[in-house]
């Protein structure tokens, strides 16, 4: 698959979590990377980065920083790469959470559906969109479960015929770690793929007032 190389930075959500991995994985195919830790860091990006962390506790950070609304109005307009907690953030029903999750993504998840971590394991799993008779190494840490798939979510990959990540419209969202790995080929095909085919605005300047 040919890389794809947007002119905007990729916010990596950087409140808490494994998000240093997501930025060195976006950095190694030439992406820009920026740090998304206020509302204004939203601005001007080519797609979002979420991380895998504890999703518990970047639901009540998203909330004490104030970050949550534009967070929000984010995710509904830019494309997503989310990953273990990441994906929790965006998809819909998950329980056990101090605020709900965002809901872009029309899919139940269960979180820690696989265990502990003790019940971390790698797995070779079946990728059909990155190519006829592709397989991916999935890394599953804490991994939650993806439920109750609405009729417009896509799976993308499968682990012994479950579900183990899905795309829905511009929103990529894996139970795994495809960050990881030293493969980076769901990160090519989200540029690709996605990223390439979902150009988003610069954020309007602010008009400058009339001189008299």
């Amino acid at each position: 698959m040919s890389g794809v190389t947007p002119d905007r930075p990729i916010g990596v959500f950087a409140l808490q979590g494994d998000f240093a991995r997501h930025e060195e994985a976006w950095r190694a195919l030439g992406v820009p990377v920026r740090e998304v830790r206020r509302p204004a860091d939203l601005d001007g990006l080519a797609a979002l980065s979420l991380p895998g962390g504890e999703s518990t506790t970047m639901l009540r950070l998203l909330g004490v920083t104030g970050l949550r609304d534009a967070f929000g109005a984010a995710l509904a307009r830019l494309p997503v790469f989310a990953t273990c907690a990441g994906a929790i953030l965006v998809g819909k029903d998950a329980t056990g959470l101090p605020a709900p999750p965002f809901g872009v993504l029309d899919a139940g998840i269960a979180r820690n559906a696989y265990g502990t971590q003790l019940d971390s394991f790698e797995a070779d799993l079946e990728a059909p969109v990155l190519g006829p008779g592709a397989t991916f190494r999935g890394v599953f840490i804490r991994a939650p479960r993806f439920l109750k798939l609405g009729p417009g979510v896509e799976t993308i990959a499968r682990h012994g015929g479950e579900t183990v990540a899905v795309r829905q419209g511009a929103i990529a969202a894996f139970a795994f770690h495809p960050e990881l790995t030293d493969d980076l080929a769901f990160h090519r095909w989200f540029l690709a793929t996605i990223v390439a085919t979902h150009p988003v605005e610069a954020k309007a300047a602010a008009p400058r007032p009339a001189v008299a």
